[in-house]
C-alpha cells in the first residue's frame, strides 16, 4: 500500500509542484483509472457516477486525480483527466496478470496454457485498443474546453468474459479456456459488470473509439507471434 501510494500518489504531487515552478503553461493530462468507480450502480458508469474505489490503487489514483483538478483551480495549471477503462493493445504486460488480464491471456494463448476466466464468467467489460486511446489523448491537445474536466474513455463494445475468452481462442487451433474459483484477493475488489459512457468525450474532445475489439484482439495477437520472448523476460 505504501509503495502505490508512493508511486501513484506523491509522485503526482510532486510532479504539479516542478510544473507549477518550472513550467506552469504546459499541458498536463493524468490517465486515471474506471476502478474509481468501484461497483456500477448504475450502467453506464458515466462521470457523474458516486466514487468507490475498491482497492488502495482505486484511492491512491482518485487522491491523484484530486491534486491534479486543485491545482488547475488554485494555480491555474491546464489540467485534464481521463478515466481509462480496459486498455489493450501491443506492447501491453503479458509476462504476467499485474497490469491486465488480457496481457496473462495472451501469453497462455501463445504458450498453450488455458485462459483461465475467474467466477461464472458473465462479468461483462468494455475495452480500448491502445491507438484510440492514444488518440484521446491528442484530441485534448489546444482544446481549451476541455482543460480541468474529467473525461470517462472507453467503448460502444462491451462483451462477458466468458464471450471474450471463447473468442480469443479462435485465433489459435486447439486453444482452450475454462472457468476457475476467483482467488480471495481478487473476489474482494471485483467489481462485476462495468461498461462506460463515454458521451462527454465524444461531445468536447470529439473523440470515439475507431478500432473494433475483434480488430484489436487480432492485431495484438500477431504482435506477440513476432515479438513474445522479447516480452516475457
Amino acid at each position: 500500500p505504501i509503495e502505490d501510494l508512493e508511486i501513484n500518489t506523491v509522485a503526482q504531487l510532486n510532479f504539479l509542484n516542478l510544473i507549477k515552478e518550472f513550467c506552469p503553461n504546459a499541458l498536463i493530462i493524468y490517465t486515471s483509472t474506471r476502478q474509481v468507480y468501484g461497483i456500477p450502480q448504475y450502467k453506464p458508469v458515466d462521470e457523474k457516477h458516486p466514487i468507490n474505489p475498491p482497492d488502495i490503487n482505486g484511492i491512491n489514483k482518485f487522491a491523484a486525480e484530486q491534486y491534479h483538478l486543485l491545482y488547475y483551480k488554485i494555480h491555474n495549471l491546464k489540467t485534464i483527466v481521463l478515466r481509462l477503462t480496459n486498455t489493450f493493445g501491443p506492447r501491453m504486460r503479458i509476462k504476467d496478470a499485474r497490469q491486465t488480464f488480457l496481457g496473462i491471456w495472451i501469453r497462455n494463448l501463445i504458450e498453450d496454457k488455458n485462459i483461465q476466466v475467474y467466477g461464472n464468467g458473465e462479468q461483462l467489460r468494455d475495452f480500448n485498443f491502445v491507438d484510440d486511446v492514444i488518440d484521446a489523448l491528442i484530441k485534448c491537445i489546444n482544446n481549451e474546453n476541455a482543460i480541468g474536466h474529467i473525461f470517462n474513455i472507453g467503448s460502444n463494445e462491451f462483451i462477458t468474459l466468458s464471450k471474450l475468452a471463447r473468442d480469443i481462442c479462435k485465433f489459435k487451433r486447439g486453444a482452450k479456456w475454462e472457468l476457475v474459483p476467483f482467488p480471495e484477493d481478487k473476489k474482494s475488489i471485483d467489481i462485476g459488470n462495468y461498461y462506460t459512457d463515454f458521451s462527454l468525450a465524444k461531445r468536447i474532445l470529439n473523440w470515439e473509439p475507431k478500432t473494433s475489439l475483434k480488430k484489436g484482439l487480432e492485431q495484438t495477437y500477431q504482435f506477440y507471434i513476432k515479438n513474445f520472448y522479447k516480452y516475457i523476460m
